[in-house]
C-alpha cells in the first residue's frame, strides 16, 4: 500500500496506525532519494532524520506545537510532510520553494533557518511567549544537529533555558557530522555518553521509568521524582553536561526506531520544563553510499539512484578550477614556503578546500567547529604571536563574527587574512547564503584592506600579497564557482595595495568593476564593439583603499561612469566611488549596478545576476543608454 500519496499534512499522518509508520518512513526516504537524485540539493542530512521527522509530526500537534529545525537542510522530509509534496521538485530551483524552512512559505516553518545553531534560542523565545500568554499546553521543540551544537550560541540558549522553566524540548540529532566530521571536545563527550556503561545503565532505568508513566496517570510526575532519587540522580547531575544546565537529559536512543521514538516523545510531552532527548542517527541513512561517505553525499548534485554514479559534465573541454580549490592549493603552496602561515575555518574544511592544507599540515590548519566568532578571535591570537592566519569563512557566515573582526582584529591592527568564500550571489542556497554585504560591512572598518580578484590567477596574487608582513587586517572576497584556467607555474606576485588596472581604453563611458563581474564587463565590451560602441573598462581590484590616481584619470576623461559589483549597492564599492567623487569635488554621471536593497531568493547564479541587473547584458544595456543620449 502506498501511504505517502494520501498524506498531505501532519494531521493526515496522525490518522495512520502506529504499525504503518515504518512503511511510511521507507516511502518518505525513497521520495527524498528520487527527488534529489534528479533535481539536486542537500541529501544525506535529511535521509538521517526521516524517522525523527515522522515521529515528531506524529506525536506533536504541529503547527500549533512549535517545531524549529536547526541547520535547515535537514528539513526535506518535513517539507514533504507539510503540504509541499507536489511542489518539492522545485526545491532550490529559481522561483521554486526554498531549500530551507521559511516562515513566508508555510505555517509549519516556524522559524527561518539557513545558518546553524539558532533553534534553541528561537524555540525558547516561543516557549517564553507561550508562558507569558498563559498557554501552558503548547509544546516547543528544537531539533539541533549536523554539528550545530558546537556553536557558542547553542550553549548561550541552554544556559538561559535552564533557568527559565519554559516548556522546551531540545532534540539532539547526534550523527557525529556537520558537512565534515564533527570536531572538538563536545563530540568526544557525546561519544563517551553513548559508550559509557554508567550512562547506558541510567538510560535503561530512565526508559523503564518512562514506560511506567502512562500507567500511573496524573501521579506520574511524583513517581518520576521518586525513581530519579532512587537512581541517584545526583550522580547524573554531577557528570552530565546537560543536567548541569538544568536540562532533564534522556537518551541516547536509536533515532531510526520510529516506533520507540513515538513512545518516547509521547511520554516527554508530559514532562514539564527544559529537557533534551539525545538521538543517535546515521547521516545518509538508507542510501548505502551516503552512509559510507557522508561528506561527499552532503550535497552531491545529480546522481543515478540505482548505481550511485554522480553525474558530471559531459564536456570534453578542460574546466577551470573552482575558486575554493585555488584558495586551498595556493594556501598550501605558500605555507610550504612560509612557516608563519596558518589556516583556520569554522566547520567548512571541504567547502572552503582548507582540507588540502589540513591533510598535508594538520598542525597548521584548524577546523574549530561551527564557531565563527571563535575562529576570528583564535586567528587574532595566532597573529599576536607573529603568525599569519588565513581565516576562511563564507561571506554570509562572517556576519556572525563582526564584533570580533572590529575589536579583536582591526582595532589591534593584527595581520589576519579573511578569505570570504561564496561572496556575492551564491546560488541555490538563497538569501541566507548570498554574500551580499561583506563589502559594505568591511569597508567601514578602519585599517581594513578589501580586495576582490577578477579571476583565480589574481586570487593567488592577492593571497600572496596579504601574506606579507605587517599587512594588517586584510579581506579577500571571491565567488562560488569557476573562473579561468590557472597557470600554476607562474610565480606569485605582490600587488601594490590599493592598485587597480586599466583593461581597455574607450570613449564617453568608463565601466568600473570589482571582482568577478569584471568578466561580465569584458563580455559586454566585446558585444558593444560589434555595434561600434567602445566604453573603457577598469578593474578596481581593491574596494579599500581605492586607487585614487586611477579614479582621477577616469573622472578627467569620462563623463559617464558605470560601477559594477556582486554586492549590495548600499555602502558598496559604487558608493565608495561616489564618496570619492564628492570628497574630491569631481563631476560625472554615475550609475551603479549591483545587488538592490532587497533579499534575493535562490536560483542559479546567472539567473540571479540577470535578475539583479549586473550581468553582461545589463552592463551593455547601461552603456547603450548613455550612447543614445
Amino acid at each position: 500500500m502506498n501511504l505517502l500519496p494520501h498524506i498531505n499534512s501532519p494531521s493526515d499522518l496522525r490518522k495512520l496506525p502506529e504499525n504503518q509508520l515504518k512503511d511510511f518512513c521507507e516511502e518518505l526516504r525513497q521520495t527524498i532519494i528520487d527527488q534529489v537524485s534528479v533535481n539536486g540539493g542537500h541529501f544525506a542530512a535529511s535521509l538521517g532524520v526521516v524517522e525523527l521527522t515522522t515521529a515528531l509530526h506524529y506525536v506533536f500537534n504541529t503547527p500549533h506545537d512549535q517545531l524549529v529545525w536547526d541547520v535547515g537542510h535537514q528539513a526535506y522530509g518535513h517539507k514533504i510532510l507539510t503540504g509541499r509534496k507536489d511542489v518539492f521538485h522545485t526545491n532550490r530551483i529559481y522561483k521554486g520553494i526554498s531549500g530551507f524552512p521559511k516562515r513566508s512559505e508555510s505555517e509549519y516553518d516556524t522559524f527561518g533557518v539557513g545558518h546553524s545553531s539558532t533553534s534553541i534560542s528561537a524555540a525558547l523565545g516561543m516557549a517564553v511567549a507561550s508562558q507569558y500568554k498563559g498557554d501552558s499546553n503548547r509544546q516547543h521543540i528544537a531539533v539541533i544537529g549536523d554539528g550545530a551544537m558546537t556553536a557558542g550560541m547553542a550553549f548561550e540558549a541552554m544556559n538561559h533555558a535552564g533557568v527559565s522553566g519554559a516548556n522546551l524540548l531540545v532534540v539532539l540529532n547526534d550523527n557525529c557530522m556537520s558537512i565534515d566530521p564533527n570536531v572538538g571536545a563536545l563530540k568526544e563527550y557525546l561519544t563517551d555518553i553513548t559508550t559509557s556503561h554508567t550512562y547506558n545503565k541510567v538510560r535503561e532505568d530512565i526508559w523503564k521509568l518512562l514506560g511506567l508513566v502512562s500507567k500511573f496517570g496524573p501521579n506520574a510526575q511524583e513517581i518520576v521524582k521518586k525513581v530519579e532519587k532512587g537512581l541517584k540522580g545526583a550522580l547524573l547531575k554531577q557528570s552530565n553536561l546537560f543536567e548541569s544546565l538544568n536540562f532533564r537529559y534522556f537518551g541516547p536512543v536509536d533515532g531510526h526506531d520510529v516506533d520507540h521514538l513515538v513512545r518516547v516523545l509521547a511520554d516527554l510531552k508530559d514532562i514539564p520544563g527544559p529537557k533534551i532527548l539525545h538521538c543517535l542517527t546515521v547521516k545518509g541513512k538508507g542510501f548505502a553510499l551516503a552512509e559510507q561517505d557522508q561528506t561527499k553525499w552532503h550535497a552531491p548534485g545529480l546522481f543515478d539512484k540505482i548505481t550511485g554514479e554522480i553525474k558530471k559534465s559531459t564536456s570534453t573541454t578542460p574546466q577551470p578550477p573552482k575558486y575554493q580549490d585555488v584558495f586551498g592549493n595556493t594556501l598550501l603552496e605558500m605555507a610550504q614556503a612560509n612557516e608563519k602561515i596558518m589556516g583556520v575555518t569554522p566547520a567548512m574544511p571541504s567547502g572552503s578546500s582548507l582540507n588540502i592544507m589540513m591533510k598535508a599540515m594538520p598542525d597548521r590548519a584548524f577546523d574549530v567547529g561551527i564557531a565563527e566568532q571563535h575562529a576570528v578571535t583564535f586567528s587574532a591570537g595566532l597573529a599576536t604571536q607573529g603568525l599569519i592566519p588565513f581565516c576562511n569563512i563564507y561571506s554570509s557566515f562572517m556576519q556572525r563574527a563582526y564584533d570580533q573582526v572590529l575589536h579583536d582584529v582591526a582595532l589591534q591592527n593584527l595581520n589576519v587574512v579573511f578569505c570570504l568564500d561564496r561572496a556575492g550571489l551564491a546560488g541555490a542556497d538563497g538569501p541566507t547564503h548570498h554574500g551580499a554585504y561583506d563589502i559594505a560591512y568591511m569597508r567601514c572598518i578602519p585599517k581594513m584592506t578589501i580586495a576582490a580578484p577578477m579571476n583565480e590567477q589574481e586570487l593567488r596574487n592577492l593571497m600572496y600579497t596579504a601574506s606579507q608582513d605587517n599587512m594588517g587586517p586584510f579581506t579577500i572576497r571571491y565567488p562560488r564557482g569557476n573562473g579561468v584556467m590557472v597557470d600554476w607555474k607562474t610565480p606569485l606576485e605582490i600587488l601594490p595595495v590599493g592598485s587597480g588596472r586599466k583593461i581597455k581604453d574607450g570613449e564617453k563611458v568608463a565601466i568600473l568593476t570589482l571582482g568577478h563581474p569584471g568578466n561580465f564587463a569584458v563580455e559586454a565590451c566585446e558585444q558593444l564593439a560589434k555595434e561600434n560602441i567602445f566604453p573603457a573598462h577598469y578593474d578596481l581590484r581593491f574596494a579599500k583603499p581605492l586607487d585614487e590616481k586611477m579614479l582621477r584619470e577616469v573622472f578627467e576623461n569620462y563623463s559617464h561612469i558605470i560601477t559594477v559589483e556582486d554586492g549590495c549597492l548600499q555602502g558598496g564599492v559604487g558608493s565608495a566611488v561616489l564618496e570619492f567623487m564628492a570628497d574630491q569635488q569631481l563631476n560625472a554621471i554615475v550609475k551603479r549596478l549591483g545587488i538592490p536593497d532587497q533579499y534575493i531568493e535562490h536560483g542559479e547564479q546567472p539567473e540571479l545576476w540577470k535578475e539583479c541587473g549586473f550581468d553582461a547584458e545589463a552592463i551593455a544595456a547601461a552603456v547603450r543608454e548613455v550612447y543614445k543620449k
